[in-house]
């Protein structure tokens, strides 16, 4: 779960500094979220899969 939203941060951060995004990092922000999102997903499918 850890790795799954380290990664979307990692993706946003270096995506922002690549457009040079620094006043408002949009990208940072959406990709955490969806990382975020996306590892509870995971979670959950996991969990009701070894019930």
């Amino acid at each position: 779960m850890g790795a799954i939203i380290f990664v979307g941060m990692y993706g946003g951060i270096k995506l922002d500094e690549y457009l040079g995004i620094k006043k408002f990092p949009i990208f940072t922000i959406v990709l955490s979220l969806l990382s975020v999102f996306g590892a509870i997903y995971f979670v959950i499918k996991d969990f009701l899969k070894k019930k």
